[in-house]
């Protein structure tokens, strides 16, 4: 399995929904919210040769209520 991370940024007053809808897709291992330019930071896990990309695109940008991403792809657990 490979990790990743996104932050997302909500429109105001949807950062709860987006999380909850997340959370009811089952697709994320762990969401967290936050301070800052960011409103919550998501951690996936997909199968080895998954797209990235195309798994952000069409299972995370489509939530409703989400205005904005950025994607950390890791490297190595220490």
């Amino acid at each position: 399995m490979i990790p990743f991370f996104v932050q997302i940024k909500c429109h105001l007053g949807k950062a709860y929904q987006v999380a909850s809808d997340i959370a009811d897709r089952e697709i994320a291992s762990e969401i967290y919210s936050t301070a800052g330019h960011f409103d919550l930071l998501v951690k996936f896990y997909v199968e080895a040769g998954t797209d990235i990309g195309h798994f952000v695109n069409e299972k995370v940008q489509i939530i409703p209520g989400i205005q904005d991403t950025h994607t950390i792809i890791t490297f190595k657990a220490f």
